[in-house]
């Protein structure tokens, strides 16, 4: 894989060096997207991640909106608590970069699993990557159907409100498949 370029690079090397320990992250959104999945039109400012393991207490401070590392090179760390993800989400988890950082590891969800987590906010640029990664990756509606039911729904406080939103995510898809 390629090495990413600045300011991402320098930032993650930056936060490497400064990791107490090594550091995995279960990486979310636009940069997933972007860097993992190639949407290169995919515009954004941050790293949106999921989960850290082990939970580095202070890993907002180091690297979150606010830090000098931030301020530094533009861009930042930035912890989702508003998202959902299948149960078994972290069984299918790739890194992202290997062997580009000494203690830092960033894993993306599979494609399924990420479009899944942008379900309940539904946003513009949400939907428009959620129909990138279906057209471009050629995924199977079925999959992404049966992986909602089992693994998300259960979850969900609204899960009548994502019904619909799955619903009509499947019919944009199809319409994109019919152009």
């Amino acid at each position: 894989m390629a090495k990413l370029p600045s300011p991402w690079h320098d930032f993650l090397m930056e936060l490497d060096s400064l990791a107490p320990e090594p550091i995995r992250l279960h990486c979310l959104g636009g940069f997933v997207v972007r860097f993992f999945y190639g949407l290169t039109s995919r515009i954004t400012g941050d790293i949106d991640y999921y989960t850290a393991v082990p939970n580095i207490s202070n890993l907002q401070e180091l690297a979150g909106p606010t830090s000098p590392l931030a301020h530094r090179h533009k861009v930042y760390l930035q912890r989702v608590t508003v998202t959902e993800l299948p149960e078994d989400y972290q069984s299918r988890l790739t890194e992202m970069f290997p062997n580009q950082f000494r203690k830092l590891r960033l894993y993306a969800p599979d494609p399924y699993d990420l479009m899944l987590s942008k379900l309940e906010r539904n946003s513009a640029k949400d939907r428009e990557d959620a129909v990138y990664l279906f057209t471009e990756l050629k995924l199977d509606s079925t999959v992404l159907e049966k992986r909602y039911q089992n693994e998300l729904r259960p979850n969900l406080g609204n899960p009548t409100r994502e019904d619909l939103t799955l619903k009509l995510w499947l019919e944009m898809f199809q319409a994109e498949a019919d152009q």
